[in-house]
């Protein structure tokens, strides 16, 4: 079993940043098999950053040049550097870790960004 704890959300302003915190425990087999979804509502849940290949990352088109995200192996935990936050990115923030037989989610963190 996989538990993820996601933290670090809250109401921030447009222009500002948050960074988010996922700590995973459990049968982790790497950190780089985790990454960052979010859901608004009204909307599928989609991808945000994940890493790749060994450590490389991925970022979805919109978030790119903005988002960051990075992990620390040896807190079992990943980050997601949020910057530049507009409205749109509002949503519920998921961590997720790939699993070899099956995906864990956390219980995600609400992110609100408005003036």
């Amino acid at each position: 079993q996989v538990q993820l704890v996601e933290s670090g959300g809250g109401l921030v302003q447009p222009g500002g940043s948050l960074r988010l915190s996922c700590a995973a425990s459990g049968r982790i087999v790497s950190i780089y098999r985790m990454g960052w979804y979010r859901q608004a509502p009204g909307k599928q849940r989609e991808l945000v950053a994940t890493f790749t290949i060994g450590s490389t990352t991925n970022a979805e088109e919109s978030v790119k040049g903005r988002f960051t995200i990075s992990g620390d192996n040896a807190k079992n935990t990943v980050y997601l550097q949020m910057n530049s936050l507009k409205p749109e990115d509002t949503a519920v923030y998921y961590c997720r870790y790939s699993g070899i037989v099956r995906a864990y989610w956390g219980q995600g963190t609400q992110v609100t960004v408005s003036s």
